[in-house]
């Protein structure tokens, strides 16, 4: 068993604390993938995870094993990072198996492991290469590579995609994915890129100023936000927010923000939000939850101030009111900078948060 337990635990530099006390569980087998915006702490949590920093205070355990003052050595994880840290006077093969080679395992067992590594990542016509003469994409599998081979009870992985062009992240997610299924271990992977959280994840681990936001899995996260920062991070173009309150009128509730923006919520169950009528609220909704208008749904003028066509559709940037908002629309639409654009707004899709806390009051059910 290779579960993750953090109990408690913190991490402070100086006077500074950059991770409050931390609950974190990790199921044995569980894809678990750390994101949040740069500082957040997820870095600094993998690392007391590998004992490459020491926890302040708390437990970590690996498995049954209390590895909280045990040294990275001694914790049977492999990590593999952004830089991919090749030796560039060895070989693909040497480089895979240096780790065993030091270790003082037998060279025939060394050479086991680097072929089933190298089968594993399609790197057996690479193996008498140096680092030099290969892709980005290709020094990372071999990163990955020295990793398999000591059979950790955990991989760790920190941003190890950020250095490699759109196409390459495309396939080495793949890639990765397929390691996890092949390998059945426990994964932690650190990004900031929401993206890879979402397609690469069994469960996502959203942080914030050393706090867990939320962790659930990515649908959960996409369609039931805890509150409005993971509303904000989760999702590519993010959420509209719309600041305002809600009242009674014309047979059904309105949402009336700043700047003359009122959205008719008559035709929504709104009995989640029934005791939040006359307080200050925020209204999410996401840019692919909007249309070109229909009759049958809310809708909002926005100011168009850009326009990018994106293929199967165009996104239409500009200002509700007084909010930034961005609209899905359809590619043949003729709209352009500078015009004033009708949107509705897919009243199931709609969420609402506390202005102050930020947390969610619920979302509308069409």
């Amino acid at each position: 068993m290779s579960q993750i337990d953090l109990e408690r635990v913190t991490k402070t530099f100086g006077t500074v604390e950059v991770i409050p006390p931390l609950d974190l569980n990790i199921a044995d087998k569980e894809f678990v993938v750390l994101v949040g915006p740069s500082g957040c702490g997820k870095t600094t949590t993998l690392r007391m995870i590998a004992g490459l920093e020491t926890a302040t205070s708390g437990v970590i355990r690996i498995g049954d094993r209390d590895v909280t003052d045990l040294r990275a050595g001694l914790r049977n994880c492999s990590m593999v990072f952004q830089n991919y840290a090749l030796y560039p006077h060895m070989s693909v093969a040497e480089n895979i198996g240096y780790g065993m080679k030091v270790r003082g395992t037998p060279k025939t067992e060394i050479a086991k492991a680097v072929a089933d590594a190298a089968r594993i990542l399609n790197l057996e016509p690479y193996l008498n290469r140096k680092p030099s003469a290969l892709s980005g994409g290709q020094r990372q599998r071999v990163a990955i590579g020295r990793a398999i081979v000591r059979q950790p009870d955990v991989f760790l992985f920190d941003e190890p995609l950020s250095n490699l062009d759109a196409k390459l992240r495309i396939e080495m997610r793949t890639e990765i994915k397929l390691l996890h299924r092949r390998l059945q271990t426990t994964i932690v992977y650190v990004t900031h890129d929401q993206v890879e959280a979402m397609t690469m994840a069994d469960r996502v681990v959203v942080m914030n100023q050393g706090r867990v936001e939320q962790a659930a899995d990515p649908i959960t996260l996409y369609e039931r936000p805890r509150n409005r920062f993971v509303a904000a991070f989760i999702g590519a173009p993010s959420m509209n927010f719309i600041d305002g309150a809600l009242e009674r009128g014309d047979g059904g509730v309105n949402f009336v923000a700043e700047g003359g923006v009122k959205i008719a919520l008559a035709d929504a169950r709104v009995e989640t939000l029934s005791s939040s009528v006359g307080e200050k609220i925020t209204l999410g909704i996401r840019p692919e939850h909007t249309m070109n208008a229909e009759q049958a749904f809310p809708a909002v003028d926005i100011k168009v101030a850009d326009v990018e066509p994106l293929g199967p559709h165009t996104l239409a940037i500009g200002k509700a009111g007084q909010a930034d908002f961005t609209a899905q629309i359809d590619a043949a639409s003729p709209v352009r900078p500078d015009e004033m654009l009708r949107v509705s707004l897919n009243p199931a899709k709609m969420h609402f948060f506390h202005a102050n806390s930020g947390e969610a009051l619920g979302r509308l059910e069409g």
